[in-house]
């Protein structure tokens, strides 16, 4: 049987990749720090469509609690083939206004995180010859602003070091870079996206459905939607300096998901 462990499960993406790969016959393991939304994805999954689910409830910017999902997951005696890096963290305000506790601990969800577990289950994977990773990243990793631009940045790149590594290893490695996907993030995050088009809003179940297929064909990097497809070129290709005028004018918003 194929296990995932999902992180961030219970709204928005991480809730997509898990109904869709247990939608798949994948048992999954649901790691997030809300107990009570697990538990009721756990029992919404397994009886829809049969899989088990072992429910983690933990805080990932918690390194002693991260540890232990680690150990999880490196536990060869119950191998883990996908690992989906989901888990948000969003600030709404600029670096010098927020607190630095704060922007350490987003550092610590979504770089230390994917980081560490990934490091633990790739070494099982390469000698089953078989496994997926998912880690996901942002359009925002081609802008410049905060903390969080600089974190999805982290991502993107980590991914496309890591496809010449895992090359003819049976592993892929896919990171996902969505511009604005229609989630609670925003909200959590308090952040105004009122006067964001409408055309730029993704359907969080396209962007995974796209993501899971991009990841099996081996693709490094998954940008859904055709409006973002046609922006990506040009922001990654624009001079640097020009992407700083851009992004400084708030034309790109730092904090797409």
């Amino acid at each position: 049987m194929v296990t995932a462990l999902v992180t961030g499960p219970t709204s928005g993406l991480g809730r997509q990749f898990a109904i869709q790969l247990a939608a798949a016959g994948v048992d999954l393991i649901l790691v997030a720090r809300d107990e009570t939304r697990l538990v009721e994805l756990d029992l919404e999954l397994s009886t829809s469509y049969g899989i088990t689910c072992e429910v983690i409830p933990t805080d990932l910017s918690n390194r002693a609690a991260l540890k232990a999902i680690e150990n999880r997951v490196a536990d060869v005696s119950r191998p883990v083939d996908w690992v989906v890096n989901n888990a948000g963290f969003g600030l709404a305000e600029p670096f010098l206004n927020t607190d630095v506790e704060d922007e350490q601990r987003l550092l610590d969800v979504l770089v230390t995180a994917p980081l560490r577990l990934t490091h633990a289950a790739l070494p099982g994977m390469v000698e089953r010859g078989f496994g997926r990773v998912i880690v996901v990243s942002s359009f925002a990793s081609w802008v410049t602003s905060g903390t969080y631009s600089a974190a999805k940045a982290w991502a993107t790149v980590f991914v496309e070091g890591l496809a010449a590594e895992l090359a003819d290893t049976g592993v892929h490695a896919t990171a996902l870079c969505p511009g604005f996907v229609r989630t609670e993030f925003h909200d959590r995050a308090d952040m105004d996206v009122a006067k964001i088009p409408k055309q730029l809003w993704l359907d969080p179940a396209d962007v995974v459905a796209k993501a899971i297929k991009d990841c099996e064909k081996g693709n490094v990097l998954s940008v859904p939607g055709k409006q973002y497809q046609a922006m990506a070129p040009m922001v990654r290709l624009s001079p640097r300096a020009l992407v700083r005028r851009v992004t400084a004018l708030g034309t790109v918003d730092p904090n797409t998901p």
